[in-house]
């Protein structure tokens, strides 16, 4: 194995060992803040939420070789989500365990993996470039797989308060389908859902006439939700979507018309739709089929999009130099903290290992794919590190 892997391959082994289940980020960010330390990097602690909600921020940075040097941030979470049955992993979740080629381990792909790469990246991009073009930052937090209420959104807040400019970030993300570096995403949908309760109200099954059925009465306007075309998407994002994630009424009982319909759904938008638009047009169709409803809405994220330019360019050819592919952008998929950062930063990509195995028993990640991400990354430095280079976004 060459050196940058054996590193590499070291550092995730140790970040993986951190049982790091959401918003517990177990000891990860100290153990990362000691390599930055080394590495010149100031480091600034910004816990968030409190008892059990606590949350481990670590905004850590490092100047450029002039002041107005522009800002790249690599963004990650050091946060995994539970590992599930412990009885059905080949290997404890918790206990990396190199097998064939993959290392066996809950965040190895998502986002660990990610993590080490980037720490070994940038250990070899300052050794040959100690006073670099770019200031270097990294916003690591503990609440991404959580409700990510106080991890990147309350540190996006806090640099934007007191006036941080961010040029370029770089999202650890899994975005890959087969091989490291065949897709990157160059931004997101939207995420709008939202709890619809149909009131009716509640009878004698033997009878209708004294009750009224919210199933029945909603099934139209349901059928009518789901096949509505929302936006027909552009060259870039998917058509909106509108999906159901859970319906529920009645109450056990054979014999009884249920008082309330309950459907929770979700919309994944894409910037053709507005959550104002998608909101008035939920509304409309309601009430054009006559229903009595409650509506109670949760906005996820606006959409975001970075399109070709600076960051796309440094991370495409650094990509095409380390494995001959040409990365494919894509937008599709859930949503990241990267649907924070681009409120703050004009210039947002998501770049990571394969995703196949993230979230499941037995997450892992090949050893190649984890040697390919820390070149592309290293690559991707050195091509915004260039004096062609932009001084900012």
């Amino acid at each position: 194995m060459t050196s940058a892997l054996n590193q590499a391959l070291a550092l995730l082994k140790q970040l993986i060992a951190q049982p790091s289940v959401t918003p517990d980020d177990a000891g990860c960010q100290a153990l990362l803040g000691e390599r930055l330390l080394a590495l010149g990097f100031a480091l600034e602690w910004l816990p968030a939420g409190d008892g059990s909600a606590q949350v481990t921020n670590l905004w850590a940075t490092r100047p450029g070789a002039t002041p107005d040097a522009p800002t790249l941030v690599f963004a990650g979470h050091t946060d995994v989500v539970p590992p599930g049955p412990l009885a059905q992993w080949q290997s404890p979740p918790f206990d990396p365990t190199v097998r064939d080629g993959r290392l066996y381990g809950r965040g190895a792909s998502d986002m660990k993996g990610s993590i080490a790469a980037f720490i070994i990246a940038l250990e070899h991009f300052l050794q040959k470039n100690p006073a670099p073009n770019l200031r270097l930052a990294l916003l690591l937090t503990s609440d991404e797989e959580g409700p990510a209420t106080h991890g990147t959104t309350f540190v996006v807040e806090t640099l934007r308060a007191r006036g941080e400019r961010l040029d370029y970030c770089i999202v650890g993300e899994p975005t890959a389908v087969e091989r490291t570096g065949d897709m990157l995403k160059n931004g997101r949908r939207g995420s709008l859902s939202a709890r619809l309760t149909i009131h009716g109200i509640q009878g004698h099954i033997a009878y209708p006439h004294l009750a009224r059925n919210p199933i029945h009465q909603a099934l139209p306007a349901l059928a009518e939700l789901a096949a509505t075309q929302w936006d027909a998407g552009n060259d870039y994002f998917p058509p909106t979507s509108w999906q159901i994630s859970n319906i529920h009424a009645g109450t056990g009982a054979t014999n009884v018309i249920p008082g309330d319909l309950a459907v929770d759904f979700n919309f994944r938008f894409s910037p053709e739709s507005s959550e104002a638009s998608l909101r008035e047009r939920v509304h409309a169709l309601l009430d054009r089929h006559g229903l009595q409803y409650t509506l109670q809405w949760t906005l996820g994220g606006q959409p975001f999009f970075t399109p070709p330019g600076t960051l796309v360019d440094a991370v495409q050819r650094a990509i095409n130099r380390t494995t001959g592919l040409r990365a494919q952008l894509s937008t599709s998929g859930g949503t990241s903290d990267g649907r924070f950062i681009a409120t703050l930063c004009p210039q947002v990509i998501e770049l990571g290992p394969p995703n196949a195995s993230i979230h499941k028993i037995d997450e892992n990640l090949a050893l190649a794919d984890l040697e390919t991400l820390t070149r592309i990354y290293l690559r991707a430095l050195e091509n915004l590190n260039e004096p062609s280079a932009p001084t900012h976004a």
